[in-house]
């Protein structure tokens, strides 16, 4: 379902003006796509927030005119220190149109202990339905061993996604953990014997 937003048009551009945006808790945003002519628009801040915590979240922008555009979320610009929205980039989206976006890995399960599941990928690229996006897609690591691997071309893909990620892109890994291995206390002493004798024999050749 989309997220819908009551937004309005962008006259005012360049640094300044978007500060003044974002001062009156505004994003500044630019809608592109379909070789139309880009459209710049002032989002609502809390409401965009919101949305945005979903990268892929299908927004439903509504101008004062009853003007109504369906689109995704392409790019966010956030501040680097208070990570709040500094600029969006939208794609204009339609019904029954494919779009290619990059959706997040997640396990489920737990793999045969003391092995542990990493994720080697953290997202696939998918062409998937522009009204329809996933949120995730989960793999499975349930009674998986050591030595388990799967690759892109294996994941299960939900709905009627089509995968654009190389099929040879290892995704989930199940390993043993790594320990490292303390030196043996009589390989430490030996060590520091050593480093005083040769101090020792500096100071007697000097």
């Amino acid at each position: 379902m989309a997220e819908k937003l009551n937004v309005e048009l962008r006259e005012d551009f360049g640094k300044g003006a978007s500060r003044r945006l974002r001062a009156q808790s505004r994003v500044p945003a630019v809608l592109y796509g379909h070789g139309e002519d880009p459209i710049h628009l002032s989002l609502p801040g809390h409401e965009t927030a919101l949305a945005a915590r979903n990268p892929n979240a299908l927004l439903e922008l509504e101008l004062a005119g009853g003007e109504k555009h369906l689109a995704l979320i392409k790019e966010i610009q956030r501040h680097p220190l208070k990570r709040s929205l500094n600029h969006l980039d939208l794609i204009t989206v339609r019904k029954g149109e494919k779009v290619e976006v990059e959706i997040p890995v997640v396990l489920i399960g737990e793999p045969v202990a003391p092995s542990a599941a990493f994720v080697d990928l953290q997202t696939l690229t998918l062409s998937v339905d522009a009204l329809n996006v996933p949120e995730q897609v989960e793999v499975s690591v349930e009674g998986a061993e050591d030595g388990y691997q799967l690759f892109a071309g294996d994941v299960t893909l939900p709905g009627d996604s089509e995968l654009v990620t190389d099929a040879e892109i290892l995704v989930v890994s199940v390993a043993l953990p790594r320990v490292e291995e303390e030196p043996a206390e009589g390989e430490a002493a030996e060590g520091e014997t050593a480093e005083g004798e040769s101090t020792e024999e500096s100071a007697e050749e000097e």
